[in-house]
């Protein structure tokens, strides 16, 4: 059995960004840490939950029927094989 985890996120693209700034629990902080640490090992890149958020938040409304139906977002990203 593999060590590393298969996670819905896959190697971070490099992309323009703009800094947003937000704040949330705790609970959620350490649960994004967590994440960060498990995808530099599964994909052998250290990255931070900060570096992640916008990936994450991407991936959820790409996967939203309602926001996609509504047209306000693009079809999902493959998924990397």
């Amino acid at each position: 059995m593999s060590t590393t985890r298969k996670l819905r996120l896959g190697p971070l693209p490099k992309t323009e960004s703009v800094k947003l700034t937000f704040a949330c629990p705790i609970s959620l902080k350490a649960d994004l840490d967590r994440y960060a640490a498990l995808h530099a090992q599964a994909h052998g890149e250290a990255v931070d939950a900060t570096t992640l958020i916008p990936y994450m938040l991407e991936a959820f409304m790409a996967g939203d029927r309602g926001f996609r139906k509504s047209g306000g977002a693009k079809a999902p990203p493959p998924k990397p094989s």
